[in-house]
């Protein structure tokens, strides 16, 4: 598949994701969404005549040619939708970037994955929370997201590094420069131990409204986003609505009701848009991380219902050989639709055979 037409397809104007991905789903491939011909493209929901002209409108091959340069000078790990290592949290979004650059070398489907966020004000009281927060994870080894930016950002990176935590800085503009600039050295140490990613090409400026974008990359990419501290209109409020949109669990630390950078933690709390978190014990224990994760030793037989069906059993039998798997995953061992799979892991839940984890993944009960 040609990385160009990849990158020319993310780059046309007007043509957001979700567009993108109906795209490539009726064409086939990114090539064929520049060669098909305007009779059938016509065809396809969403695509009007504005759309077929900025479709037809080869010019952003100049730019896509220019960023398979910037790539390859400087190594940089070029992730579209239908790869193998595009992150399958965030695949599971249906807003998700059809491209993604990263600089590093960590896994990003990690295990466990954690989003922080919170003010850019942060106040000693976020501070700490942040120091003992990260101390605490370290037993856990989760890959720690956040946004490079001042205050809550800035500490949960530095705090990620200093417990050896993978930590990945989701950026709001290409990744030919780093924003705020006095947070290079930070940077540069994270790309050593976890990374830099963007769904923006080399040139792009951080404009105020790259911020929300890359927000929803901060939620779809975890199990999990905590607010630390935030004012009730604040960016990381934005972030946790994502991840609420998207079924993942959220997590605000309370704060005094008189304190501003509190106010969005408590309406959080208030309005059940978040669980109420004062220590890690909380976390661990929604979550379900106080749970042995031993596995039976490989001669060990589980027994399965007998009332299962052949479906069901096949859902079994996978869960039984892989041990925990997301749902993508399993979709492509059973050779089922999502839709098919959604019914029969919706059975299985209820009867007490199999349960869902963060992040969509599913194991044997």
């Amino acid at each position: 598949m040609s990385l160009m037409h990849q990158i020319a397809l993310s780059c046309l104007p007007g043509i957001g994701p979700v567009l993108a991905r109906n795209l490539i789903s009726y064409c086939g491939s990114p090539e064929e969404v520049f060669k098909i011909n305007e009779t059938r493209l016509r065809k396809i929901p969403g695509i009007g005549p504005k759309t077929v002209e900025v479709i037809r409108n080869h010019s952003v091959f100049d730019r896509a040619e220019k960023e398979v340069s910037f790539i390859e000078k400087y190594k940089i790990n070029a992730l579209f939708i239908t790869d193998d290592k595009y992150p399958k949290r965030l695949k599971n979004c249906s807003d998700a970037p059809v491209m993604l650059y990263f600089k590093g070398n960590t896994n990003l489907d990690s295990e466990k994955v954690i989003s922080i966020v919170g003010t850019r004000k942060s106040t000693e009281y976020g501070k700490d929370i942040c120091r003992e927060l990260l101390a605490g994870l370290k037993i856990h080894e989760p890959l720690i997201i956040s946004g490079l930016a001042y205050g809550i950002d800035f500490l949960s990176h530095k705090e990620a590094l200093k417990n050896s935590l993978a930590t990945v800085g989701i950026m709001a503009h290409g990744l030919d420069r780093i924003y705020p600039a006095q947070h290079r050295s930070l940077a540069e140490k994270m790309i050593a131990d976890g990374g830099l990613l963007t769904e923006f090409i080399s040139g792009t400026v951080p404009d105020r409204e790259n911020f929300p974008k890359r927000n929803r990359i901060i939620a779809g990419l975890a199990d999990v986003t905590i607010v630390v501290e935030a004012n009730i209109k604040g960016g990381a409020l934005i972030t946790a609505e994502l991840a609420n949109s998207y079924n993942r669990d959220v997590f605000a630390y309370p704060g005094r009701i008189n304190d501003e950078y509190s106010s969005g933690c408590n309406h959080l709390i208030k309005t059940n848009r978040a669980n109420l978190i004062t220590k890690l014990a909380d976390l661990e224990y929604i979550l379900g991380w106080m749970k042995s994760s031993v596995k039976p030793p490989a001669n060990q037989q589980l027994i399965l219902p007998m009332d299962l069906s052949d479906d069901e059993n096949l859902i079994a039998n996978v869960l039984m050989n892989k041990g925990d798997v997301m749902v993508d995953d399993l979709a492509l061992m059973t050779g089922f639709p999502q839709s098919k799979l959604a019914v029969h892991i919706l059975g299985m839940e209820m009867k007490g055979i199999i349960v869902g984890m963060p992040g969509k993944v599913y194991k044997l009960a």
